[in-house]
């Protein structure tokens, strides 16, 4: 978010822009520098740039990306990185084509997803015992007799 409509308005107000400028943290050179409406060098060589871009997009028939554009720039002479050609790329709306996805020949049945995803759950629940009533130790504290024996 920029900050030099606000200090605009204190201008209008008849307080002081070097003030108003410390409190937000901005230096006065640049408040002045954005009011003259100028855009910056990055600015300006972006716009080269994009430029550039569209025309090796439209060279490709709209099939080359950011690296392939960026490799036809550097061959061009053209000092930019590849991140800042996807950046451009994107801003101006361009991209590559790519392959197709390969096609599934086979689709999931949801209903046996579903089923699966429940005998999981259950078997997590749950825990299988496997003893007799025999195997248990009776009140007498011995395995396998009973009471009063």
């Amino acid at each position: 978010m920029t900050v030099h409509p606000f200090i605009e308005a204190e201008k209008r107000d008849g307080h002081s822009v070097k003030r108003a400028c410390e409190l937000l943290q901005v230096s006065r050179a640049a408040f002045y520098a954005r009011r003259t409406g100028k855009p910056g060098p990055r600015a300006v060589r972006d716009a080269e740039l994009t430029g550039r871009i569209t025309e090796a997009h439209a060279k490709s028939r709209g099939t080359y990306g950011a690296p392939r554009i960026h490799a036809v720039l550097k061959r061009e002479g053209a000092a930019c990185g590849r991140h800042r050609v996807a950046r451009l790329m994107r801003a101006a709306g361009l991209e590559g084509r790519h392959r197709r996805r390969r096609h599934l020949t086979t689709v999931p049945d949801p209903l046996m997803a579903i089923l699966a995803a429940r005998s999981r759950s259950v078997s997590r629940n749950t825990t299988t015992r496997s003893c007799s009533y025999f195997d248990q130790p009776g009140e007498s504290g011995k395995d396998g007799e009973a009471l009063g024996q």
